[in-house]
């Protein structure tokens, strides 16, 4: 049996000792010394997306992260508290006179565009095909036949937004001011749940369907749509489209939407490093809509979609963040 020599251990310890405090002093510290608190919004892109900035936080910026499960209204009232850091996604045009109030107290601060969300009237690609000449919305009282309503034959079904969501307002409006009502019937599902699995349903089955929808979704990332044309976008139309009182509603197109990151502003005085990469937070629609579909088809959880997406999409989120914190961010994947 061989001994290794007292001196040679000595060195060895001295080496891993030196070795070791080199390592800490590499760590990355962060700049905030209690943990980061994001809003956690129960819609897939939000999760997603809020998982990809903790695991870049936790690993690239050395920071401690955790959520706070909550909604739109309360999570803006809690960032202007200051009990939430940062709200990841915040649709402007369902919050506009809310974050107008918000923004003006000082409190938060609008940093960075995720990507601009969209709603619309959908059939998918196939049906497009069958029924070339059915390119717009008003087209589809001819077509009321390719479409029968199971409960209704002589009609139609046109599926809405949710029964009790804010967009079921504009929906019902825009059906009616497209002048439907005597050919089609305007189905409202009773959860979004309910909406998708019936919608999936008809899809897998290659059925004609006719709906309205949101992107960034598991939804539409994962089936191949065609949106139907609308008369152009007119701001009073769409500000009445948008009222329960609205008495006689004429049509117009959805108006963009766009998806922002905000931030508590002591937070962004306090981590002002976070903040930017926070601020350079953008993802391409085609992108989000790939990585929503991926978790449409594997059934994986937010925190395996977002290392998914970390590994698979090095070319949209390495543009957030120093080299230094890629590498380290690269490392732990």
């Amino acid at each position: 049996m061989r001994f290794t020599p007292v001196k040679t251990l000595a060195a060895a310890a001295v080496l891993f000792a030196f070795a070791g405090a080199a390592q800490a002093a590499d760590a990355p510290q962060c700049e905030i010394k209690r943990p980061v608190t994001f809003g956690a919004m129960n819609w897939e892109s939000n999760l997603v997306l809020v998982d990809v900035e903790r695991f870049i936080m936790e690993k690239g910026y050395g920071c401690k992260t955790e959520t706070l499960p909550t909604e739109t209204l309360p999570a803006l009232a809690a960032l202007e508290r200051g009990d939430l850091d940062i709200n990841t996604e915040i649709w402007l045009n369902s919050v506009a006179d809310p974050w107008d109030r918000a923004e003006k107290t000082g409190k938060v601060k609008r940093i960075g565009d995720l990507y601009m969300g969209a709603e619309g009237w959908y059939i998918p690609r196939y049906t497009a095909e069958r029924l070339p000449e059915l390119k717009s919305a008003a087209d589809l009282p001819k077509f009321k036949d390719e479409f029968k309503d199971p409960e209704e034959p002589g009609k139609g079904r046109f599926y809405g937004c949710p029964a009790g969501w804010g967009c079921e307002v504009t929906s019902n409006n825009l059906f009616h001011a497209l002048k439907l009502d005597d050919t089609y019937t305007l189905y409202s599902p009773g959860t979004g749940a309910a909406q998708k699995a019936a919608l999936m349903s008809a899809y897998k089955r290659k059925q004609n369907v006719v709906f309205y929808y949101w992107s960034p979704t598991p939804l539409v990332g994962a089936m191949d749509l065609v949106k139907l044309d609308m008369p152009p976008y007119d701001a009073e139309k769409h500000k009445c489209l948008t009222s329960s009182k609205c008495a006689k509603p004429e049509p117009s197109a959805y108006p963009d939407n766009p998806v922002f990151t905000a931030v508590n502003t002591k937070f962004s005085e306090q981590a002002p490093k976070l903040t930017e990469f926070l601020s350079k937070v953008s993802v391409p629609l085609p992108v989000i809509n790939e990585t929503l579909a991926h978790m449409e088809e594997s059934g994986d959880e937010s925190n395996a979609v977002a290392k998914w997406f970390l590994k698979n999409k090095p070319d949209v989120w390495t543009k957030w963040v120093p080299a230094d914190v890629a590498g380290r961010v690269q490392s732990a994947l």
